[in-house]
């Protein structure tokens, strides 16, 4: 699958994965959760836009498919690392010359470094398994920008690698058993040799939710979705007697056990793609908000626990979600339009539960909290308290002004619960920000309508902010 999203993960030596491979990034980095940032999207933030959500969400690692200059120069002096792609129409004309190889380095990386941290290109996608004509021009390719970056003193800096589809494993369970598709073996060997010289990763695009969709019936969803097992439901390796909780580990062992059977024992692997749809046609039932907060959720927490795989319990790959943005403007089916965690105007599709784990990805249901007008509150008391925050509250009341998209209904309760939320918001939510002489009361219902969005929906954001979502929509009536 294609879309775009950037993950790191640092070089890795033969030594690096005895003596730091268990922190999963490679030379001492720990093992981390990036995103992959997809463009295909008809209401998309602006780059500086897309930067603060990022900066918000705690989010820094990020891999683009493309080269968009616009980003990286929105990134620019962040602490954000990026991956950036060369896409497949390209490798052509970089595999056949390797002057294109160093005038495509020098334009869209060394012009952007240092201030933008690029330290990784991801050469093609998926190219073995959905451009096969294209195979014999992928490790060309990636020589040639390798050799780029030498002659450019950056090969220390950035790593190269190629991101593959699971489908270059045969027969990927019981792990000890995969091995790769022989007929990509001369491409597939003299790649590894080539990682394992450079200490870059395998990249794999990792998805058990297309296991369970094309194993139902025989993978639990419970073992797709990182939910704890019964023992009776967890899947066991019978040559190795590995126990395997979850689908995602059993994909990345079957990784291992592939790169084993031709003799390939000091490559790491890394998760360029996984994730979840949140919605989809009638032939895909599972594709729900739900099971893609589910699995997100719990594959945030796996990474970030550092527990490794059976086979390698010292090693914890790092991970890139798929994806930031729902991509609207991608064909059918309907899940390939909804594998985002926020829509493209920074509106979060679902909010994940990943207390626990830090500050990554802030959006986390278990800090959304509104405040509202008491049901049967005295009308009186309620307008007393809708004047106060709106006056000496210092309350952002716009929004409930006539002609506001927060002004229908137009009754006081309405338009209290909006000034409520606001003051409580504003205040950071602290105790005693929402009682109003007992006329309010915090919920975990969001109580938004139609195009009124309370505060609490954008607690990640900056409500003062002229770049918030409604505030670009009111400078656009304007």
């Amino acid at each position: 699958m294609d879309g775009p999203c950037l993950f790191v993960l640092l070089l890795l030596t033969a030594t690096a994965l005895a003596d730091g491979a268990q922190t999963g990034g490679g030379k001492g980095e720990a093992a981390f959760v990036g995103v992959n940032i997809g463009t295909d999207v008809s209401d998309v933030l602006s780059p500086s836009d897309l930067v603060s959500l990022l900066q918000r969400q705690k989010i820094t690692q990020v891999r683009l498919y493309d080269v968009d200059k616009d980003i990286l120069k929105a990134l620019a002096r962040t602490s954000i690392q990026v991956m950036v792609g060369v896409p497949n129409n390209q490798l052509l004309a970089i595999a056949q010359s390797n002057a294109t190889a160093a005038a495509w380095v020098q334009r869209n990386v060394a012009a952007h470094l240092p201030d933008t941290d690029i330290i990784a290109i991801a050469v093609g996608d998926e190219v073995l398994t959905s451009l096969p004509s294209a195979a014999p021009l992928l490790l060309p390719a990636i020589k040639s920008i390798h050799s780029a970056l030498v002659s450019a003193a950056l090969d220390s800096k950035v790593y190269v690698s190629t991101p593959h589809s699971a489908d270059i494993i045969v027969d990927p369970f019981p792990p000890s058993q995969a091995f790769f598709n022989q007929s990509f073996n001369s491409v597939l060997l003299p790649l590894l040799q080539f990682l394992r010289q450079t200490g870059a990763p395998l990249m794999m695009n990792l998805y058990p939710y297309y296991v369970f969709m094309q194993n139902k019936g025989v993978v639990p969803i419970d073992n797709a979705l990182f939910r704890p097992l019964t023992p009776a439901k967890e899947e066991v390796d019978p040559n190795t007697l590995l126990h395997y909780l979850n689908v995602y580990d059993a994909m990345i062992d079957a990784a291992y056990f592939s790169m084993e059977n031709v003799n390939v024992t000091d490559v790491v692997v890394m998760v360029t793609e996984s994730g979840w749809p949140g919605k989809g046609d009638s032939e895909e039932p599972y594709a729900t908000i739900d099971n893609a907060d589910t699995y997100n959720s719990n594959l945030i927490k796996h990474v970030l626990d550092r527990s490794g795989t059976p086979k390698h319990p010292e090693i914890t790959s790092s991970v890139y979600i798929y994806e930031l943005f729902n991509e609207d403007l991608r064909p059918l089916p309907v899940s390939e339009m909804n594998w985002g965690l926020f829509y493209g105007n920074g509106t979060p599709v679902y909010l994940l539960h990943v207390s626990g784990t830090g500050v990554f990805m802030a959006n986390d249901t278990t800090n959304r909290t509104f405040c509202v007008a008491v049901e049967d509150a005295d009308k009186k008391m309620l307008q007393a308290a809708l004047d106060w925050a709106c006056g000496p509250g210092h309350t952002n009341c716009t929004e409930i002004q006539p002609g506001e998209v927060c002004y229908d209904p137009n009754n006081v309760k309405s338009h209290a619960s909006y000034a409520f939320d606001s003051y409580y918001q504003k205040e950071g939510k602290v105790g005693g920000s929402c009682d109003f002489n007992g006329v309010a009361t915090v919920t975990t219902t969001d109580p938004s309508h139609a195009s009124c969005i309370f505060p609490g929906r954008y607690f990640f954001f900056d409500f003062s902010n002229p770049k918030h979502p409604q505030k670009q929509a009111e400078a656009a009536r304007v």
